[in-house]
């Protein structure tokens, strides 16, 4: 306790500290050199503190711990969206936006402390060099991988390295007993941010995004030209879950619905400058009708794509109010490694709303809490006429529909949660399991399934669900020590079946196919689909 309190007067010495640096900081006007307080009184004066921490105070102190706490501590005070990103993390969060990595090209998961590949990368270094799914790494050069206590980051680590260097791997293949030495070559494997691009129909696509990367215009332009060969006349995009990402990359997509000269965003920052983005000529869809997906989760790029449809009156927007960021972040390198992602302006749809919602005064807990929480206690997640718009924040598009500001994209069309969906958190993690173990002990079984056939007749006599019911009922019970009983409800049992009907498709097919098989029941595609016989039945 003593201690603690100890450093409790260092600490706000460095927040007040931290806080003159990072706020001269941000004062520093647009084009201004990024050195920071070089030579500058400030600057001698963090460097002294240190110093004195360093050496003359009584106890050791981890200082570059501390200055990460306190940098934390002092973005947190500004806006739930400035952060600050560490050293050991910069890496992971880069690779994430960046739509690549370098590594070996698997996906893998840890069955009974074993490191198992679930699926290589098509086309990846692993695949090239003759690594199978199932296969067991058990050592990579010289490091054990197997056995417990081997953490993902670990193994990430391992697995990971820089672009054509070698990595040596033991494996044990399951399939025919054989203990293998293999070399892989490292190489870029893509991070795709498309999870699934088909047909919902003959003349309705569907492509879902699962974020805004550097890459995600790329994926997004080759699926929509693969729609358009197949005879797409109608888009759903699916923005649901989709957090966010670059803002460039969202006003790339939007451009290709735009006609030219339509305004799709324009941001402000702190001097009152405005930037404007304008659809360009080149749109490849500005004649089709769109459908966008949003919920809950749904937020920054995802809100800028919805926001600009909805203003320039094109598509229609259908689901549930979106999250409600208008900021826009800008990452800062602080010289070591980390950085600070800092909101540098504000986001405005065409029509000049601010869907950024109130964050003065709430903490980043209450913030987010607002998602579900918030949202489901004043009944908004299950009728639309629940949500709470404010009437001072009411705007009008160009064919005159009302939309409104201050928190969210409110959608054209509402869409309800939908309950029989939530099957509880304790499926998922025995779901993976059981169809992992089914797939590795038939592999010679699943590889013989044709789409067709497996989209028709798969578990028709239910023989493989009242399997997965006992394992789950068993795994449930000898957790609980027989208090709790593993029964499935009958109101869950559909929607349960067809999630292990997707599970299936994507362990054994690709990706893609498990949304193939989730939305054949899902709420808002259906809602789509009578959208789309609407306007059919009103055209002819």
């Amino acid at each position: 306790m003593m201690k603690n309190k100890l450093y409790l007067p260092l600490f706000i010495a460095l927040a007040i500290v931290l806080g003159i640096f990072i706020g001269s900081f941000l004062n520093y006007p647009q084009g201004s050199p990024m050195g920071l307080f070089k030579g500058s009184p400030q600057e001698a004066k963090i460097k002294r503190l240190i110093n004195y921490i360093q050496y003359d105070y009584v106890d050791d102190v981890d200082t570059d711990s501390l200055l990460d706490g306190t940098i934390a501590n002092l973005l947190s005070k500004l806006d739930p969206h400035s952060v600050y990103i560490p050293a050991s993390e910069h890496d992971a969060v880069a690779e994430r936006m960046n739509g690549q990595f370098v590594g070996v090209g698997v996906q893998f998961r840890m069955v009974n402390d074993s490191l198992t590949v679930i699926k290589v990368v098509e086309g990846g270094p692993s695949e090239k060099a003759g690594i199978k799914d199932g296969d067991r790494i058990l050592i990579a050069d010289g490091d054990t991988l197997y056995g417990k206590g081997v953490s993902t980051d670990y193994i990430m680590k391992t697995l990971k390295g820089k672009a054509k260097t070698n990595v040596d791997l033991t494996i044990f293949r399951k399939a025919t007993g054989e203990m293998l030495d293999i070399r892989v070559k490292r190489g870029n494997i893509p991070d795709k941010s498309l999870l699934a691009a088909y047909m919902l129909n003959d003349s309705l696509g569907y492509i879902k995004l699962d974020r805004f990367a550097s890459t995600t215009y790329d994926e997004f332009i080759t699926a929509l030209h693969q729609l358009q060969e197949k005879n797409m006349k109608d888009l759903v995009l699916d923005l649901r879950g989709n957090g966010g990402g670059y803002m460039g990359v969202a006003t790339q997509i939007v451009d290709e619905f735009l006609e030219k000269d339509k305004l799709i965003v324009f941001t402000k920052n702190k001097g009152g400058q405005i930037d404007k983005t304008y659809a360009t000529a080149k749109g490849d869809f500005e004649k089709g009708k769109i459908y966008v997906l949003i919920d809950e989760n749904s937020a920054s790029a995802s809100e800028i794509v919805a926001g600009a449809l909805q203003d320039n009156d094109k598509g229609t927007i259908v689901g549930r109010r979106s999250f409600g960021k208008g900021l826009v972040q800008q990452e800062m390198e602080l010289g070591d490694g980390s950085s600070v992602r800092l909101t540098v302006a504000r986001y405005y749809t065409p029509t000049g709303r601010s869907i950024q919602k109130p964050y003065k005064g709430k903490d980043g807990k209450s913030y987010y809490q607002d998602l579900h929480l918030l949202r489901f206690k004043n009944g908004e997640l299950m009728n639309g006429d629940s949500i709470k718009v404010n009437d001072s924040l009411r705007f009008t598009t160009p064919k005159g529909k009302v939309v409104y500001g201050g928190g969210g994209i409110v959608p054209d069309v509402f869409v309800s949660i939908d309950t029989s969906s939530y099957f509880g958190i304790y499926h998922i993690e025995i779901l993976n399991d059981f169809v992992f173990n089914y797939v590795d002990t038939n592999r010679e079984e699943v590889h013989s399934w044709k789409w067709e056939e497996f989209v028709r007749d798969f578990d028709k006599n239910d023989e493989i669900f009242n399997h997965y019911n006992q394992v789950f009922k068993n795994k449930i019970e000898n957790a609980s020590h027989g208090k709790i009983k593993g029964e499935i409800s009958e109101r869950s049992k559909p929607y349960l079946k067809l999630y292990l009907k997707a599970l299936f498709a994507q362990m054994v097919f690709d990706d893609s196919s498990f949304y193939k098989i989730i939305n054949e029941k899902d709420k808002m595609i259906e809602r789509v689909l009578e959208l789309e016989a609407e306007v059919n039945y009103i055209k002819h």
